[in-house]
């Protein structure tokens, strides 16, 4: 049976993929193992591996909302575009879970010319920046030419001080970051510049699908409780990540949910941080 992937390429469905995917999420083998039985049932020769994603979504859905918020974590992050401005704010919450100070959308003049920075961090009194490459489709990898480019502002940038975190600092490192993957020459540039690289599923172990589960820091935009629109307007009340939600959940009252929306939304978010 071949898969037709999000970039159009076919491949060979793979039973196990989908089994690990779902048991990343939560479920157990007995669960997993009755819905890719299910969906198995109704694929045919080329079925996409969206139209696969969405059905196993639907099915998990059915018997948990909070394995389905976890299994929809990609497509979530999605739901932080489309122009990425909420990204990055939810890269700097992630950073933040990990102890870094942060500071977002800060514009500092270089030696040539200024640069409004995405992300600054401050650890161990180590100032680093983050640029941020957002794309609004799962196909979309990073290439060469984003670090190469980033590279140039760092570089732009790293030679002078600057207020930065109650004192006079200069950045001393470059964090690029992306909500898909990079290219293998991305990484290769990446890593022999010194740029440091985080994606979905890069560096193996500590991608941000791993950071995210590590520190339970959960954006907004995956709980299952909710609709898009509600999503939309929870990101910009500020209300980022599922924690933020639970530290301030009048933001539900904002807008607008019933009292028993409200219970069942909070109940998935503190299943989903526990």
């Amino acid at each position: 049976m071949k898969v037709t992937k999000y970039s159009g390429e076919l491949v060979h469905y793979d039973e196990q993929k989908l089994i690990n995917s779902l048991r990343k999420s939560g479920a157990d083998q007995a669960m997993a193992e009755t819905i890719v039985k299910e969906i198995e049932s109704e694929m045919y020769e080329g079925i996409s591996s969206k139209r696969i994603y969405k059905r196993a979504y639907q099915l998990l859905k059915n018997i948990s909302n909070v394995h389905a918020a976890r299994y929809n974590l990609r497509t979530a992050l999605l739901g932080l575009g489309p122009a990425g401005f909420f990204f990055e704010k939810f890269i700097a919450k992630v950073m933040k879970e990990q102890g870094f100070q942060t500071k977002v959308s800060i514009t500092l003049n270089g030696k040539c010319i200024s640069h409004e920075i995405d992300v600054l961090l401050l650890k161990n009194d180590i100032v680093s920046m983050i640029e941020c490459k957002f794309h609004s489709g799962q196909d979309a990898k990073s290439d060469v030419k984003v670090p190469m480019y980033i590279l140039s502002r760092f570089n732009d940038l790293k030679d002078k001080k600057y207020d930065l975190f109650s004192a006079k600092r200069s950045i001393s490192k470059c964090i690029i970051v992306t909500n898909n993957k990079f290219t293998t020459d991305a990484i290769q540039f990446g890593e022999c510049s010194g740029l440091s690289m985080l994606s979905w599923d890069y560096p193996q172990k500590n991608g941000i699908k791993d950071l995210v589960d590590r520190f339970r820091v959960y954006p907004v935009t995956c709980l299952t409780t909710l609709t898009k629109a509600e999503k939309d307007q929870l990101l910009i009340l500020d209300c980022i990540t599922i924690k933020d939600l639970i530290q301030h959940p009048d933001y539900l009252k904002t807008i607008e949910l019933s009292h028993n929306r409200i219970k069942n939304v909070l109940k998935e978010a503190n299943q989903l941080t526990n």
